[in-house]
């Protein structure tokens, strides 16, 4: 869904942690996180890194960019004491936003997905889980939805209580798809928005930058819960084989790439 072509070879990825061997001397021997390629080393300038805090493991860290996407969807509607919340959508970011709003005090909140198995995932941040046939929880105060499906957004909106708010936070490309807006949508006066990472939510646009997001994101992955995205990891030189299964097996989440002497 982008215009131009992507001739091999191709340096895929782009959430990396590992350490510094030069530069600054504030930074050398530290642990850092960066948006890069995956490569064993590279060269950027200092500005690029952001120091990964004491406290968050490598393997967590690289859920960085997952964690600013889920903050900029709850800046965008946050969420309040006392609400009821559905997220329709039980991947990386649908999870990491059920676990941001969990810990609202008040909060009820219920994560949706088809894949059943996705149960543990959600037991494990500590989110009730249901799947869409067994809905009941109608009448919520905010609803999020990032299954980039027809059928998610058709559920997001039955799910919406009157005047409530649907945050979307899918991508469907150069697709389109169906949907049924003359019922709850309008008779209930719905809101959908949409929520992107690559602009900060306007409401803080004044006071943030990237830089101060992602170091956020980064305090954040502290959560040990937070392992239950992280999936196991396959090394750097065997990647080129192994890329192909990684990519088509369905239902995977945050699979990482172990580069030498990895210790996390």
């Amino acid at each position: 869904n982008q215009d131009g072509a992507f001739p091999f070879p191709v340096k895929y990825g782009y959430s990396v942690a590992g350490v510094v061997e030069e530069g600054p001397d504030l930074l050398v021997g530290a642990a850092v996180f960066c948006l890069h390629p995956h490569q064993t080393r590279f060269t950027v300038p200092a500005r690029d890194v952001v120091p990964i805090p004491d406290g968050v493991s490598n393997h967590r860290a690289v859920l960085a960019p997952q964690i600013e996407t889920a903050l900029n969807a709850t800046w965008d509607a946050p969420p309040r004491p006392g609400d009821r919340i559905a997220v329709v959508g039980a991947g990386v970011i649908g999870c990491l936003v059920a676990w941001l709003c969990a810990q609202v005090p008040g909060c009820a909140v219920q994560l949706f997905d088809t894949d059943p198995a996705r149960r543990q995932v959600a037991e494990r941040l500590g989110i009730p889980f249901m799947t869409p046939g067994a809905a009941v929880s109608r009448g919520c105060d905010l609803v999020f939805h990032s299954s980039a499906s027809a059928d998610g957004l058709e559920l997001a909106l039955d799910l919406a209580g009157a005047e409530a708010t649907v945050v979307e936070l899918s991508w469907y490309g150069a697709g389109a798809i169906p949907l049924r807006l003359g019922g709850a949508f309008h008779s209930q006066r719905l809101t959908l928005r949409a929520s992107q990472v690559g602009m900060i939510a306007p409401e803080r646009r004044a006071r943030w930058d990237g830089r101060r997001r992602l170091a956020l994101a980064l305090s954040l992955a502290a959560d040990p819960r937070l392992d239950a995205l992280v999936e196991a990891s396959t090394p750097f030189d065997a990647l080129p084989a192994a890329l192909p299964a990684i990519l088509g097996r369905p239902g995977a989440l945050c699979h990482r790439i172990a580069y030498h002497q990895d210790p996390t």
